[in-house]
């Protein structure tokens, strides 16, 4: 199991946003464009980086 957080530069916050199965559905999540404040066209989320300031999705594997 493997979770998807997103980061907030500024605060530092880290947020768990989906827990996945496998690391092969994490890194295809992780590499959605839309996962990143840098890359992301769509309206949330350039909401999101107006309001919130950069950030970004990364997975962890869950502790057993």
């Amino acid at each position: 199991m493997y979770k998807i957080q997103r980061i907030f530069y500024r605060s530092g916050c880290r947020r768990t946003i989906k827990t996945v199965a496998t690391v092969e559905e994490a890194q295809a999540h992780c590499s959605d464009p839309e996962t990143s404040s840098s890359t992301c066209k769509g309206r949330r989320n350039r909401e999101r980086t107006y309001r919130c300031g950069p950030w970004f999705d990364c997975y962890t594997e869950c502790r057993k």
